[in-house]
């Protein structure tokens, strides 16, 4: 009797069901080591609770409170430092052997990427909620319409998913965790702080703000603090134009990093598990 054995191809699941099934995979490894949550739980919390309490009375906003100036750079730079996640969690899969069990499983081509992809934003809903109860508990209101509101955290989804795909980039490139951490940490760090994370960009040197007023970090704090109604840095009509058009801006960049780094990401990863 003649056996039909199907082809490696028709054998293959489908991108969405196998996407979620890595993804599903993600969320239990963080239900299973919720310390690795830290990052994106406890560091949010406590830069809001520093910066609010500790250097908030030192740091002038004009017309308005400094803690709401404050959400908006928290939000802003817990997104961008959200690429760690993705970064290391892929990292540690192509070093402890998984990509190798899953491509030897009749996978749909790309989901293990996505799966990564989709946990990763699941992943960076909690620090948004949580920061947002932590806001409101220091004194940070939303003044803007609901729609508007909305659209804030629409924006922190959208940049969201477009910094995971950064991460996906890096840890497609690097060869280890640790070079993820290394090289994460010393990219991403400066640029969140040479920005309006913190402070006002006219309180910085003249270089340090041209290249704030340009940041796309300052661009999603900024964008965030207009769609909520907080004090902003735009400073007239002498401002930069990303200063004047925060959320066109911000949609600027979070379409131009999926566009460059999503392709870049998977072109590394296919060249990485083909070696």
């Amino acid at each position: 009797m003649t056996v039909h054995v199907p082809s490696a191809d028709t054998r293959r699941g489908s991108l969405l069901g196998d996407t979620w099934v890595v993804a599903r995979r993600g969320i239990q490894h963080i239900r299973r080591q919720p310390e690795a949550l830290s990052d994106v739980t406890l560091q949010p919390v406590m830069f809001v609770l520093l910066f609010a309490y500790v250097f908030g009375g030192a740091i002038d906003v004009a017309g308005g409170n400094y803690r709401e100036f404050l959400m908006g750079g928290i939000f802003a730079q817990t997104i961008v430092f959200g690429a760690f996640g993705v970064a290391i969690s892929l990292a540690y899969d192509r070093t402890n052997g998984a990509i190798d069990r899953f491509r030897s499983l009749p996978m749909a081509k790309g989901s293990v990427l996505a799966g990564h992809a989709v946990a990763s934003l699941m992943r960076s809903l909690l620090p948004v909620v949580l920061m947002s109860i932590c806001g409101l508990i220091v004194g940070w209101r939303i003044h803007t319409s609901v729609a508007d509101a909305v659209g804030g955290y629409a924006l922190m989804i959208g940049f969201s998913f477009a910094m995971i795909w950064v991460g996906v980039l890096m840890g497609a490139m690097l060869p280890s965790p640790e070079a993820v951490q290394g090289v994460a940490f010393t990219a991403l760090f400066p640029i969140t702080f040479v920005a309006s994370t913190f402070v006002p960009v006219e309180s910085l040197p003249s270089v340090l703000r041209t290249i704030a007023e340009w940041n796309p970090v300052t661009a999603v704090a900024e964008a965030l603090r207009t769609l909520f109604g907080n004090p902003s840095a735009i400073q007239g009509p002498d401002a930069p134009w990303s200063i004047q058009h925060p959320v066109i801006y911000s949609l600027a960049w979070m379409v131009g990093i999926i566009a460059v780094c999503a392709p870049l990401a998977v072109r590394a990863y296919n060249r990485t598990i083909a070696d």
